[in-house]
């Protein structure tokens, strides 16, 4: 089973570029990142997410074209049936990892994959000291996108 915690849930529009994302935070969170924002989420808490929970939080939220997961939960079948479930319905998916390594298959279930733990000394995903990176996968094949995340500063010239 994956609980998701009901009034976490929001649309965002940084999380992943290109996308009218709809985040879901996930409990049972099995990491241990230093300095972690939301450390509750290691508890077991929040409501099932299913299938049909899943349909009523993208009709309630019309224009999201990605629904992402912040968080893996204790239960990765589970967690894969509901990426090919939003799959099915027509948007993009992604998941925040904590962990360094994904199992195959999760490289086929979601559209994003965002891993490794936050660690303050490297700094979030626009820092470039960042030890965590962003991937989009196209056709199976992973591509790093961290660095779209990456401000330049207003003084740099755009172009040469």
């Amino acid at each position: 089973m994956i609980k998701y915690v009901p009034e976490m849930t929001s649309v965002v529009l940084e999380e992943i570029p290109d996308r009218v994302s709809l985040a879901v935070d996930i409990s049972s969170c099995r990491g241990n990142c230093v300095g972690c924002h939301s450390p509750f989420l290691k508890l077991d808490i929040g409501e099932e997410l299913t299938p049909a929970v899943i349909d009523r939080l993208v009709a309630d939220n019309f224009g999201v074209n990605c629904f992402l997961f912040l968080g893996e939960g204790q239960d990765p079948e589970t967690l894969l049936a509901l990426a090919a479930h939003v799959r099915s319905i027509g948007l993009q998916v992604a998941l925040y990892s904590g962990r360094e390594e994904v199992e195959p298959a999760f490289w086929e279930a979601f559209d994003y994959l965002k891993l490794g733990p936050y660690r303050p000394e490297c700094g979030p995903l626009n820092s470039p000291t960042t030890n965590q990176r962003l991937y989009k996968i196209t056709d199976g094949k992973p591509e790093d996108i961290t660095a779209r995340f990456w401000r330049v500063p207003l003084s740099t010239p755009r172009y040469v």
